[in-house]
């Protein structure tokens, strides 16, 4: 199934950590098919002196929804995150993978919301995106 997932950092090197992530998510959760140019932005949500380095990743992903999500949680924790946001509370962090898009299934239980629900609000997420799957502009 191809899936489409969105990678930030604001925390250490940004970019050692953003290809990390890639390399990672390529070796863990699905073949990467496309990778977007970093795009650098600022916090979104909460305050922080960390800007952001942000990507889109495009995979060929084996696993169902819920099995990504898992896999990209525990390289989130392999990679040093400590936590999760919670209701709607943000902090810097080492590493962010959030799955945006997982073919054109729609989920949407307490541990995870296909697609995205902010995705169209948030220019690091869509520009990325739309870098690397023009087409999804029409969604």
């Amino acid at each position: 199934m191809i899936a489409y997932l969105g990678i930030g950092t604001n925390l250490g090197d940004r970019t050692a950590n953003l290809h990390r992530a890639v390399d990672r998510i390529n070796e863990q959760a699905g073949h990467v098919l496309a990778c977007s140019s970093f795009i650098e932005t600022e916090p979104w949500g909460f305050s922080s002196d960390n800007a952001f380095l942000n990507a889109v990743v495009e995979i060929d992903t084996p696993y169902t929804p819920h099995e990504l999500l898992r896999m990209t949680q525990e390289i989130e924790r392999t990679m040093g995150r400590k936590h999760k946001s919670v209701d709607g509370v943000y902090k810097d962090r080492i590493i962010d993978i959030d799955i945006l898009l997982y073919g054109d299934l729609t989920v949407n239980d307490a541990q995870l919301t296909i697609p995205h629900p902010l995705m169209w609000q948030r220019r690091f997420v869509y520009e990325p995106l739309w870098e690397i799957a023009p087409h999804l502009k029409q969604r």
